[in-house]
């Protein structure tokens, strides 16, 4: 089984020029079914204030995020130190003997739809080339394969519905960190669920 780096990015957007405000990284293993949580970090970026920020906000955005936007523009490290922190965490000793000195391939939801464009922004393509596996491991969109074979019910490949099937929490919490161990969680499900079914 695969060892993957399960990452979760939190932002004003979904829009190109979207800011990034959060994000978390934690090693999952398929094997063993372990979450590393000793080796999770969580980092707020800093952007500006919500008062400048709200005009072009989301209605979901609006709802959802306002506190932590609030708390990355108060709290929150520079674009540039945030890819100083990348750098510190991908390069640190346990995470590269973890994964066999080689890049890790990133495991999440909807990848495409925010964490890689926003991350391939502030961190730049030769960074991602340089530190990521190009495969990815979206859960979303196995999701939706396995409900279009059957294997789950129909149209359970959102992340709320898949944490509910799974009967790991009612809603995702909307945090980086928390949402990128949910995803452990769901990974895990999956292969046991294809481990118990596989024809």
């Amino acid at each position: 089984m695969g060892r993957y780096l399960s990452l979760d990015t939190e932002a004003t957007g979904l829009e190109v020029d979207c800011y990034l405000i959060q994000l978390a990284l934690v090693p999952v293993d398929g094997l063993s079914k372990t979450i590393f949580t000793e080796w999770g970090k969580e980092v707020l970026i800093q952007c500006p204030s919500f008062e400048e920020l709200k005009p072009k906000l989301n209605p979901w955005v609006l709802e959802h995020n306002e506190d932590l936007i609030r708390k990355a523009h108060r709290e929150g490290i520079s674009p540039a130190d945030f890819k100083k922190w990348m750098e510190n965490y991908l390069s640190a000793p346990e995470i590269k003997a973890y994964f066999k000195n080689e890049r890790p391939t990133l495991l999440g939801k909807s990848m495409s739809a925010l964490d890689i464009p926003v991350l391939t922004r502030y961190l730049g393509k030769d960074f991602m080339e340089k530190y990521f596996h190009h495969h990815t491991l979206d859960l979303t969109c196995v999701a939706r394969f396995l409900s279009e074979t059957g294997k789950l019910p129909t149209g359970c490949y959102t992340t709320s519905k898949l944490l509910q099937h799974f009967k790991i929490r009612q809603k995702a919490e909307h945090t980086a960190l928390s949402d990128a161990s949910d995803m452990g969680q769901v990974y895990f499900k999956l292969l046991e669920l294809l481990q118990r079914d596989p024809a």
